[in-house]
């Protein structure tokens, strides 16, 4: 009896030990691998760090192909019977009306209807010859203006088999910059833009601003109905929508003139934080680089995968361009949804019916931190509603899996994660469907508390990428393994980062621990250039002795010793006081903007003044919530919002902020670091605004990043008063 019970012990110890041992063994392995390594390189002295992998930057993962045109037809042509595009049946349209009178369009959308690869191919290929009969040539350029969206796509890959080159425009872009985009003044027009592709909603305002185009000639809706005006729109250009332009491709079909490497495939305009948008000019082999380049850092993202991804984000963002050419090329799914209508709970979606999430349920999704940080605060709310059992299990199921991702052995490993995982996480993961394996973020720096939640809650690895417009989004990029918060990870294989010294701000690449400085990318994705905007573009483009192309992005960051990159500043958001303190504006709200209370912020800084001030976007639910509690009677939300009393405790709870962790509320992080900022750079006085900042706002991009500039010039008269009172 004693033998048997020894040898049962001795296997309970063995199960015990054998798990942690290879726990601690891949912990060790993680924190001594090389994801970067230091490159010998030309140009401006600092210190350069490439992709341990890649001795040399990465141009196509394809032999033989150098264009998104050659991609795009061989990937067809080898998954001609797989389904491409997807698009949801739409049942009903129907308007609900408020108690206050107001109105909200609600749609019942239906299940995805499927284009294959080989069809899709057939309407590109209509749709380009379709072109040529409207007249359009290939020296001349076509901007699309919509919503993303299958034909979106199709239109955008149509262009490039007839190697026209395509201005991306933001569907949520005002009048100023639109007219900007397509037509910039002074004369002569820069874009020559003679055909743009719209839908419905966007050709309202072309009308719009129809005196102001002078080279517009063709306007194709994407919609089969559509307003136009007819005697103001057709008098001017010629009207036609989606499906006629490719009928007579069909009838009239023309041979492919494909681009070459170095040709512009697309003139994308930033998103225009800090002014007018400017046009960068992306060449072929620019965006085949960053698409080739992540390919090698998805996890399991192979040729004939089963993948399916989720597209929602605006297309003339390049994070979203680059991606749906990612999935393209390796013969996957893409379904097309809308951030209105993502899941069952979206502003658009009526009540009792399923998101595009629910019904797509995507295993890939790309995503900018304001929607991730929403998906967070929504879990958050409904579990901090329930209260009681609930609200405990949910925050202890999560404290046990955040101690085991923190590295801790003791914590939920094996069978118990996948017990919290059944009882807990599951019901989270349905909100997008169930089956996200992979998340990709990038467009503005991700919280190490929302990286955390999604982490734990969705199941899933996040790649936390940086890249500019400029660089086609190719810079850095964590890889699955890496359960860091707080950086963005290694150099793209089709990058190098460099760090320069920035001694005015004082950072330099002799620091340490870490070398810090001006953030510089390298590489085949670096484009050549702001569209005839030579001044600017000789500003932050340069070309070293050994012909590599670089852009100085202004982003100030710093190495850890395995080569990863951290964002730690930028150059336009250093302010000095009148008393000399630097104050950095984008690390400071990204402090404060942990507070429950604030749903965006933006911390003004004068160099007259000895003190900061901030405009603060109001949390609705968070503050109507407090003020129930607190007894306080009010008219409106905007009423509640110029109460003194209301203001003092949203300040209250931005000093609070200051003093907390990285989790702000909800489950704490046992090892995050306190936030750190000086009695200076919390705002003396702040303006609590009740109306939340959109890109059809004008005041935030299409990325939700502040515009800084046009927010201060809207609130102009309330900072000086913040200042005066």
């Amino acid at each position: 009896m004693v033998q048997v019970h020894t040898a049962e012990m001795n296997g309970y110890m063995v199960g015990l030990l054998v798990p942690l041992v290879c726990t601690l063994l891949v912990r060790n392995t993680k924190r001594g691998k090389k994801r970067g390594v230091r490159a010998d390189v030309g140009g401006e002295p600092g210190y350069a760090i490439r992709n341990s992998r890649f001795p040399s930057p990465v141009k196509s993962a394809w032999e033989g192909i150098s264009t998104l045109a050659e991609l795009f037809e061989y990937t067809c042509r080898k998954h001609s019977d797989k389904p491409l595009l997807g698009t949801r049946t739409l049942i009903a349209r129907e308007t609900e009306v408020t108690a206050d009178g107001r109105s909200f369009e609600k749609l019942h959308l239906g299940e995805y209807e499927w284009l294959t690869y080989g069809k899709t191919f057939e309407s590109v290929c209509n749709f380009a010859a379709g072109l040529i009969q409207l007249g359009h040539s290939r020296n001349e350029r076509a901007a699309i203006f919509a919503d993303t969206r299958e034909e979106w796509f199709i239109a955008l890959q149509a262009c490039f088999r007839r190697n026209i080159t395509v201005v991306t425009i933001y569907a949520s872009l005002g009048e100023e910059a639109l007219a900007h985009s397509l037509n910039e003044v002074p004369p002569p027009p820069t874009t020559e833009v003679t055909t743009v592709i719209c839908g419905q909603k966007e050709m309202k305002k072309l009308v719009d601003i129809s005196g102001q185009l002078d080279t517009v000639k063709r306007i194709i809706c994407m919609d089969d109905e559509y307003s136009s005006n007819a005697s103001l729109v057709e008098s001017r250009w010629t009207v036609t929508s989606f499906a006629p332009v490719e009928k007579l491709g069909r009838e009239n079909p023309a041979d492919a003139d494909l681009p070459l490497s170095t040709d512009v495939a697309v003139i994308m305009y930033t998103s225009g934080s800090t002014g007018m948008p400017k046009g960068v000019m992306m060449t072929h082999g620019n965006v085949l680089a960053t698409v080739s380049a992540v390919m090698t850092v998805v996890p399991g993202l192979v040729t004939g995968s089963k993948d399916v991804y989720l597209a929602y984000l605006p297309l003339a963002h390049i994070l979203e361009l680059a991606a749906e050419n990612i999935i393209a090329a390796i013969g996957c799914r893409i379904g097309y949804g809308s951030p209105l209508t993502l899941t069952d709970t979206s502003n658009k979606i009526k009540g009792g019916t399923k998101g595009d999430a629910s019904v797509l349920a995507p295993t890939l999704m790309a995503a900018v931190p304001a929607i991730l940080d929403r998906v967070r605060d929504g879990v958050r709310k409904k579990v901090d509603a329930k209260g009681g059992l609930s609200k405990k299990l949910f925050n202890f199921a999560y404290n046990r899996r955040l101690s085991a991702i923190n590295g801790n052995w003791l914590g939920a490993w094996g069978p118990e994660r996948i017990l919290w995982d059944l009882l807990v996480f599951r019901k989270v993961r349905a909100i997008l469907g169930g089956r996200i394996r992979f998340i990709l973020s990038g467009g503005a720096p991700l919280s190490g508390d929302t990286q955390r939640f999604i982490n734990i809650c969705l199941g899933a690895p996040i790649g936390q990428g940086y890249g500019l417009t400029e660089t086609c989004a190719g810079g850095t990029f964590t890889e699955y393994d890496d359960t860091s918060v707080g950086r963005v990870g290694a150099p793209l294989p089709c990058s190098f980062i460099k760090l320069i010294d920035w001694p005015e701000g004082g950072y330099l690449i002799s620091d340490h621990p870490m070398p810090r400085g001006e953030i510089v990318i390298g590489g085949p994705n670096v484009t050549v250039g702001y569209f005839k905007n030579e001044g600017k573009t000789s500003e932050v483009y340069k070309v070293d002795e050994k012909g590599m192309r670089w852009f100085y992005s202004g982003d100030i960051g710093q190495f850890h010793e395995d080569g990863c990159l951290e964002i730690i500043d930028r150059k336009k958001d250093i302010v000095k006081l009148q008393h000399g303190e630097y104050v950095s504006l984008g690390k400071v709200e990204a402090v404060l903007i942990a507070s429950p209370y604030v749903d965006n912020i933006m911390l003004h800084a004068d160099p007259f003044n000895s003190y900061c001030v901030a405009l603060v976007v109001a949390s609705e639910p968070a503050l109507r919530d407090w003020a129930v509690k607190q007894g306080i009677s009010f008219s409106d939300f905007a009423d509640l919002c110029q109460r003194e009393e209301t203001i003092k405790e949203v300040h209250r709870s931005l000093v609070e902020a200051v003093a907390l962790p990285l989790v702000s509320h909800g489950p704490i992080l046992q090892e995050a670091k306190k936030a750190r900022l000086e009695k200076f750079e919390i705002p003396a006085k702040i303006k609590l605004l009740s109306e939340p900042w959109t890109p059809e706002s004008g005041l935030v991009t299409a990325a939700l990043k502040l515009k800084r500039e046009v927010i201060r010039k809207t609130f102009s008269e309330d900072l000086a008063k913040l200042y005066s009172s």
